[in-house]
Order: C-alpha cells, then sequence, then structure tokens
C-alpha cells in the first residue's frame, strides 16, 4: 500500500469519525431537549447514529489493517 492509499484511509477514518460524532450528538439533543414528546424520533436517530459509528469502527479497522501490513 502506497502513501497515497494510506492517507487516504486517514482521510476517510476521520470523516467517518465526524460524522458518527454528529449523530451521537444527535441523539443526545433529542434525549435530552426532546424526549418524552419526540419518542417516535428514537429509532431513526438511534439507527442512524449506530449506522454511522459502525462505518468509523471500519474505517478505522481498515486504517489500522493498512498500518500494520504498511509497518
Amino acid at each position: 500500500m502506497d502513501e497515497a492509499d494510506l492517507k487516504a484511509l486517514t482521510k476517510a477514518a476521520r470523516k467517518a469519525k465526524r460524522i458518527a460524532s454528529e449523530k451521537a450528538m444527535e441523539l443526545h439533543d433529542l434525549v435530552e431537549d426532546r424526549l418524552p414528546a419526540a419518542y417516535e424520533d428514537l429509532p431513526s436517530i438511534a439507527e442512524d447514529t449506530y449506522a454511522a459509528c459502525k462505518a468509523w469502527a471500519d474505517a478505522e479497522s481498515a486504517l489500522k489493517q493498512a498500518e500494520a501490513k504498511g509497518a
């Protein structure tokens, strides 16, 4: 794996982490500010947050594997 590929994986992992953090904040805001009135929004926001966190975990794993192979 060359330097450009590693840089792309790093960028993808950072972007995925940012998105996961944004989704986590959205879920936090729902819980803190809008529940119990907005309980119907909970499943979709929770699913989006889970998906974003999973994408981040996958991107981090791919980056770590690439770094291990390159080392």
